[in-house]
């Protein structure tokens, strides 16, 4: 796979050992006036220079305290006791969304919906009372209306909640399915249902199954094995990914076969243990991978362009990759994050399940005054 760029963050081991010198200093009366010194970092880029850089990471949200300005954090005495509550972190993430300034994170441990919102700052969990509380959720859509569509896979549910985040109703009935990702097309729901190696089709507004596909009795080939995630690309088809099967199947918004992407291996286009999936408005398709700590982009023809993320504890580590997505109106909100020079598309976010159990953010874009040798893959390709 590409090399990534190097990391410029103090490791954490570090970081704590100079916060517990400056505590005992200060207990002793060694120093007087202290003073808050924020970490020094460099902008990490993929690819890897001299390549011309295209995806800048920018940010990472584990927790609360990750929406506080330096001057509103509560400084070393809170670091050093512990303050922060549990409940303020996410504990096993997978599945995230954004919509008006808030990044949504399915959070199977919560259990519900670790919300970030980068307006107020404030960190909050939608689980959900009575009829709608979660139980393990694992994927969430959300609409253009706000409506979200949440898959539960303790309750084998798809479950429905409005703008204000007030439940609405819950899809499936017993051992209709076990709905793993959800993706929204027009009036459908396209449910992906790992039990059975299918991708359910529902009305969204009532919940009746429009059709199923996914299985063919006539060629084995065109069958899914274990999906896991979908994502609707700019053409209206339907990418699944098929974690059995270590590759990527697309269909037509009807449910016929149209191809297969990627491969078991550990080369570029190949994929070892695909996750997450999010297509862009150019055609391009993002891969996650658990085995390769990366993400993979291709274009429409299947070709590997590049893959940004790498394993490791520090930013911009991954840990077990999993949910994908992409968001155009929120770009405004990082902006000021990004190099002065490099001018942001599109964000992509990306869940890691374990380690530092973080939401990275980065941004597709281009560095003014570089030239883009690359840019008949990368840039918008017609769709066969």
């Amino acid at each position: 796979m590409p090399n990534s760029s190097t990391t410029m963050f103090l490791p954490t081991r570090l970081r704590f050992f100079s916060a517990l010198l400056g505590a005992l200093m200060l207990l002793s009366g060694c120093v007087t006036q202290p003073t808050k010194a924020p970490l020094q970092k460099e902008a990490v880029f993929y690819p890897r220079a001299p390549d011309a850089p295209r995806v800048q990471h920018l940010a990472t949200f584990a927790s609360a305290r990750d929406l506080e300005t330096a001057k509103e954090s509560g400084g070393l005495k809170d670091f050093l006791l512990g303050e922060e509550k549990v409940e303020d972190a996410l504990v096993r993430p997978y599945g995230v969304a954004m919509s008006d300034s808030k990044i949504y994170v399915a959070d199977s441990r919560g259990p519900g919906l670790a919300v970030f919102d980068l307006k107020t700052r404030k960190f909050s969990l939608m689980s959900g009372s009575g009829a709608g509380r979660m139980q393990r959720p694992i994927n969430v859509a959300i609409d253009a209306d706000d409506t979200k569509y949440v898959t539960d896979t303790a309750r084998n549910q798809v479950l429905v909640y409005d703008k204000g985040d007030r439940y609405l109703a819950a899809y499936g009935g017993k051992d209709e399915f076990k709905p793993v990702d959800v993706a929204i097309a027009g009036d459908r729901l396209y449910v992906v249902d790992i039990e059975h190696h299918e991708v359910q089709v529902l009305d969204k507004r009532s919940g009746k199954l429009q059709f199923k596909f996914g299985k063919s009795d006539v060629d084995k080939e065109k069958s899914l094995h274990q999906p896991t995630n979908l994502a609707v690309g700019r053409d209206g088809d339907i990418y699944v990914v098929e974690t059995g099967n270590f590759r990527v199947a697309r269909f037509t918004p009807e449910g016929k076969f149209v191809r297969h992407y990627g491969e078991a291996g550990q080369a570029p286009g190949q994929f070892a243990r695909p996750k997450g999936i999010a297509m862009d408005r150019s055609g391009r398709m993002y891969v996650s991978d658990a085995a390769f700590q990366n993400v993979q982009i291709f274009d429409g023809q299947g070709r590997v362009l590049m893959a940004f993320g790498q394993p490791g504890g520090d930013l911009p580590g991954l840990n077990l990759p999993a949910g994908v997505a992409i968001d155009y109106d929120n770009v405004a909100l990082f902006r000021s994050l990004a190099d002065p020079k490099f001018s942001i598309e599109h964000l992509i976010l990306v869940v890691s399940q374990f380690g530092p159990n973080q939401v990275d953010v980065f941004g597709f874009g281009k560095m003014a005054g570089v030239d883009y040798p690359q840019d008949e893959k990368l840039e918008s390709k017609p769709v066969p």
